[in-house]
């Protein structure tokens, strides 16, 4: 590489700031309109067939119907079950949508689109303005949405918010792999950080879940 190629490459880097700068400043605009919302998770490739799509589409549906907007990454699969449930609700159905190679595009039932090119904005999106996180089953995508609001709780960096992984075969395994290795092997996590986790089979015990919580918490969006 030229030193010619590597001054272009800055000059790029430093241009792209202001493209990240208004995805920030559209995204803030347009959801602080909407008011309190939950954040629901899972996979693009969930199809309507599914029982946990169906289960999304009920979740979703009682959120609304407890006052809160439903957010989602705006693809298919569970994303369009959260976005059906609060639509079918006529509830606030947001969408944070961003292009992917093999999925997405915004799906039919978002009445609220936010488009973003840079994951990490949308993620700022995803915690800033949610009251709670709903996670159905997913992919590495999902996963990393769950963990990255767990770590932010834990570390206070934003607000205690409820946390509900739906589908207890699905996360039975992964809670037991954390309480035996990170927490009682390793000691890397505390007993207390167990219970930032509430896990569920039942549409209204999730949204039971959220609604007590709100009963001794403030309802505010973080930072």
């Amino acid at each position: 590489m030229t030193e010619k190629d590597w001054n272009e490459i800055r000059t790029n880097d430093s241009w792209a700031i202001f493209k990240i700068m208004s995805e920030f400043v559209e995204g803030y605009e347009k959801m602080a309109r909407i008011g309190p919302c939950v954040s629901v998770f899972g996979s693009a490739r969930t199809k309507l067939e599914n029982p946990y799509y169906q289960k999304a589409v009920e979740t979703s549906k009682l959120l609304v119907e407890s006052g809160y907007g439903v957010i989602t990454g705006g693809g298919p699969g569970i994303m369009e079950a959260g976005n059906k449930g609060a639509a079918d609700g006529h509830g606030k159905s947001v969408g944070l949508n961003i292009v992917l190679p093999f999925e997405q595009s915004s799906n039919q039932y978002v009445n609220h689109p936010v488009d973003f090119d840079y994951f990490f904005v949308r993620k700022v999106m995803f915690v800033k303005y949610t009251q709670g996180f709903i996670t159905f089953p997913g992919g590495f995508g999902t996963l990393d949405e769950l963990f990255e609001a767990l770590t932010l709780i834990q570390t206070k960096k934003i607000d205690k918010k409820p946390v509900v992984l739906f589908g207890k075969k699905y996360w039975t395994g992964l809670m037991d792999w954390i309480e035996e290795e990170m927490l009682n092997a390793e000691g890397n996590i505390s007993i207390k950080d167990m219970d930032l986790i509430k896990i569920t089979d039942d549409p209204k015990e999730a949204v039971d879940h959220i609604n007590k919580f709100y009963e001794s918490h403030p309802l505010r969006p973080n930072f």
